[in-house]
């Protein structure tokens, strides 16, 4: 039996990472398993152009979400359906990104390392499993937070469907109040 098999104790959310580009930087999961090495052949088969989706396997939705050059991705068992999962990745961008963003950017390097020496650590966001240590009880932390709230999530998931429903009706009529706008 493979460790993506079926186990009616299995939480929703089962493993999740973040990659920049192909290079796995941190992941967390409470289980053992194959989990890394399947989920990084899909992550070098990824579809271009895509920012948001997410395929089905052996009972299994890998979901992916894709920002500027980072991948984030949850393994979630396929009942708790596809909100779940992407209010997850929502929330763990949100935290890497307001953690490392400066960083990412290139604005702020680490406040204890002098510029002579910086050549000597290195770009953290291209060595596999580099932030591994300091970020992995932040995945598990979301994890289990959106594991134990699952209403709360759901609530957030339709909110998010609304918030953008109404985002592009709003886009739809500024693009016809400008179309019809009089030039001088």
């Amino acid at each position: 039996m493979d460790n993506f098999s079926r186990n009616m104790s299995q939480p929703p959310l089962i493993y999740s990472f973040v990659a920049k580009g192909s290079v796995v930087l941190v992941e967390y999961t409470p289980f053992s398993g194959n989990f890394s090495i399947v989920v990084v052949q899909c992550l070098q088969n990824l579809p271009q152009n895509n920012k948001k989706f997410t395929f089905s396997s052996d009972c299994h939705t890998f979901n992916f979400l894709v920002d500027k050059e980072f991948v984030f991705l949850v393994v979630a068992d396929e009942a708790a359906g596809r909100s779940v999962p992407f209010v997850f990745l929502e929330r763990v961008k949100d935290d890497f990104m307001h953690r490392y963003g400066q960083s990412i950017s290139g604005n702020n390097s680490h406040p204890l390392i002098d510029e002579e020496d910086a050549d000597m650590f290195g770009d953290r966001f291209s060595t596999a499993y580099s932030l591994d240590r300091e970020f992995s009880p932040r995945l598990k932390e979301h994890m289990e937070y959106c594991i134990n709230h699952p209403e709360e999530m759901s609530k957030l998931s339709k909110l998010k469907a609304h918030i953008t429903e109404v985002k592009g009706i709003m886009m739809d009529n500024i693009e016809k109040v400008c179309c019809c706008w009089p030039r001088y």
